[in-house]
C-alpha cells in the first residue's frame, strides 16, 4: 500500500473500522511546507499578521499555530449590513432549494465527496496548522467526510419519501417538507466532520445552511464554504458567517432562521436551548460527555486495552465520545492498568505536521491551561498520577498523554469532562458497582463494555447503560448509517442517519377525501 494514491489508502483503511483515528503514511509531498502560512493563499475577508504580533487581538476569529502559539491570521466580524444581506441571500437560496427534487440536491452531495477527496492534503494541513490535528488522523477525518456524503447522496432520497399510511380515508400519507434556513453552531474538534454530519442531511432535505463556526479554525469554515460552491450548489445555500456571540443569539431569534443545531459543551448548550425555547423552534444539541468503559473481570484484555486507550487518545483526546472514565473489575485492575500505561506510555506527542506524531498540541491555550489544572486539582484531591501530569517545557500547548489512578467523587478526573489525553482509571468491586459508577454523571452521550460475554455485554448495553451510543467491545465511535446523540446533560435531538434528517423537517400528514 505505499505506492497507493493518498485517498484509495484512507478509503481502505475505514472499510475495516468506520471511524477517526487512523494514521495514515503520506507519499512524498511535492515541495517541503511549514506549520506556518507562508504556502497557503490569503482568502477573501482575512488580514495577514506579521509574525511578532500578539495572540491577544481585538478580532475573534484568529489561526494561531497551537505548536508555538504564533498568531497567523485575524478574520474580521461580518458587518450588520453584510449579515442582513447574507440571510436576505440564504431565505431566497432556500426557497429556490426546497423546489429542487431531493435527487437532485442528493447528486450534489454526491460530487461533494469528490471535491474532498480530491483536496484531501491541502485539507488536513490545514486542520494541522489551525487546530493541532496530526496529519493522519486529520485526512481521516475528510475521508469520514467523503464517505458520509456518499451514504446520503444514495439513502438521503429514499429518507425523505413520502409514507403511505392505510386509513379509511381516499388516500393518507406522511410528507417530509424542509423548515427552512438551519442555524449550525460548530465545534472546532473535528471541524470538517461536524459541519458536515449536520449539514449534509439538512441540505438534502431542502433546507438552507448558516454555519457559525468555532472561532479558532477560520480557515477551516472557509474551505467548507468553497467545498460547497466548488460542488454546484447554489449561491447562498450553505453560508459562513464570522459573527459573535451576541450576534448568534440575535440570529437564533431571527424570524428568518427556522431552527439551530449545535455541538458544544453543557453550558452553551443551555443557553441556545433557552433561546430557540424561547422562539419555539427547532433545536438538536449535542453536547458534552463522560463516557464509561466499562471493564468487566472476564474482559479480552489485550483487545480491550487497545480500544480504551485508542477511545480515550483520537484527536488527542479532545473528543465528546472519548474514553474518559475507565471503570475497571478489580480482579483484572491490576493487569489493565499496567497493559494501559505501557500503551499510553508509548505514544508520540508532537508536531502534527509530522508523520509519526500520535497526539499534537491541544487546540488552545486556555484547553490545555485548564486540563493540567483539572489534573492538578484531582491530584491534590487524592488521584495517583502514574504518567505524565505535567504540562511540558516547550513552545506551544502540548499536555503529555496522562494516567490517573484512584479517581473519587469530588475531583475534577471524576466529576467533570477533562478534554486531553487523560485516561482515568476507577476499580469496581462488582458489575453492579461498575454500573453505579458509570452512570453517576450528569452526562450520557456514549459508553462501553467489555466482555467475553456477548449475551452480558448486549444486556448491560441495552438495559443498564445511560447513555445515547452504548458499545460491547470496541470504543465509541459515529458512524452516518447509525443515529448519534445523548441523553441528560448530553443533549437531546439525533444527528446521523434517517433520525438525524428527520430532525429539520415538517413531518406533515396528508389525508384526502374523495
Amino acid at each position: 500500500m505505499a505506492g497507493a494514491p493518498f485517498g484509495a489508502l484512507c478509503r481502505e483503511r475505514l472499510e475495516r473500522a468506520f471511524y477517526i483515528g487512523h494514521r495514515f503514511r503520506f507519499p512524498p509531498a511535492p515541495r517541503k511546507r511549514s506549520t506556518g502560512l507562508s504556502w497557503y493563499p490569503v482568502q477573501p475577508g482575512s488580514v495577514p499578521i506579521h509574525p511578532s504580533a500578539t495572540t491577544h487581538c481585538p478580532v475573534a476569529f484568529k489561526t494561531i499555530n497551537p505548536t508555538d502559539g504564533t498568531l497567523l491570521r485575524r478574520y474580521p466580524f461580518i458587518s450588520p449590513i453584510a449579515l442582513d444581506d447574507a440571510l436576505a441571500t440564504a431565505r431566497a437560496a432556500q426557497f429556490a432549494w426546497r423546489r429542487v427534487p431531493a435527487e437532485e440536491r442528493a447528486a450534489r452531495v454526491t460530487a461533494l465527496a469528490e471535491h474532498l477527496r480530491s483536496r484531501i492534503r491541502r485539507l488536513a494541513e490545514v486542520m494541522a496548522i489551525e487546530m493541532g490535528k496530526p496529519l493522519g488522523e486529520a485526512a481521516a477525518e475528510i475521508e469520514k467526510c467523503a464517505s458520509g456524503c456518499e451514504f446520503y447522496g444514495a439513502r438521503g432520497p429514499g429518507f425523505l419519501a413520502d409514507q403511505v399510511v392505510e386509513t379509511e380515508s381516499h388516500k393518507s400519507y406522511v410528507t417530509f417538507q424542509p423548515l427552512g434556513l438551519v442555524l449550525a453552531i460548530m465545534p472546532w474538534n473535528f471541524p470538517f466532520w461536524q459541519v458536515m454530519r449536520a449539514s449534509v442531511p439538512a441540505l438534502i432535505a431542502g433546507n438552507g445552511v448558516l454555519l457559525k463556526h468555532a472561532p479558532n479554525v477560520p480557515m477551516c469554515a472557509l474551505e467548507l464554504a468553497a467545498l460547497f460552491r466548488d460542488a454546484g450548489f447554489p449561491d447562498g445555500i450553505f453560508t459562513n458567517l464570522f459573527i459573535d456571540v451576541a450576534t448568534t443569539g440575535a440570529l437564533i431569534r431571527d424570524a428568518r432562521v427556522q431552527a439551530v443545531t449545535l455541538t458544544g459543551s453543557t453550558r452553551p448548550g443551555r443557553e441556545v436551548a433557552a433561546l430557540a425555547g424561547s422562539r419555539i423552534k427547532s433545536c438538536v444539541l449535542e453536547l458534552g460527555g463522560s463516557d464509561p468503559y466499562v471493564v468487566l473481570e472476564d474482559a479480552e484484555l489485550p483487545r480491550t486495552v487497545e480500544a480504551c486507550v485508542t477511545g480515550r487518545m483520537i484527536n488527542g483526546g479532545q473528543s465528546c465520545i472519548a474514553a474518559k472514565r475507565m471503570i475497571v473489575h478489580e480482579a483484572v485492575a491490576d493487569a489493565f492498568t499496567e497493559a494501559v500505561v505501557e500503551r499510553m506510555a508509548a505514544v508520540r506527542v508532537g508536531d502534527p505536521m509530522a508523520e509519526m506524531t500520535d497526539v499534537g498540541p491541544l487546540a488552545r491555550e486556555d484547553l490545555r491551561d485548564n486540563l493540567a489544572a483539572q489534573v492538578a486539582r484531582s491530584i491534590e484531591a487524592g488521584a495517583k498520577c502514574l504518567l505524565g501530569g505535567e504540562v511540558p517545557d516547550v513552545p506551544g500547548w502540548y499536555y503529555p498523554a496522562t494516567v490517573l489512578t484512584e479517581v473519587g467523587p469530588g475531583m475534577p478526573a471524576w466529576d467533570e469532562e477533562l478534554f486531553g489525553p487523560v485516561a482515568c482509571i476507577i476499580r469496581a468491586g462488582s458489575e453492579a458497582d461498575a454500573l453505579r459508577i458509570a452512570n453517576d454523571t450528569a452526562y450520557g452521550l456514549g459508553a462501553a463494555v467489555f466482555t467475553r460475554d456477548l449475551e452480558r455485554g448486549e444486556r448491560i448495553a441495552r438495559t443498564e447503560l445511560e447513555a445515547g451510543s452504548c458499545f460491547v467491545n470496541d470504543f465509541v465511535k459515529s458512524d452516518p448509517r447509525l443515529p448519534f446523540g445523548g441523553v441528560k446533560s448530553s443533549g437531546f435531538g439525533r444527528e446521523l442517519s434517517e433520525f438525524g434528517m428527520r430532525e429539520f423537517v415538517n413531518v406533515k400528514t396528508v389525508r384526502v377525501e374523495r
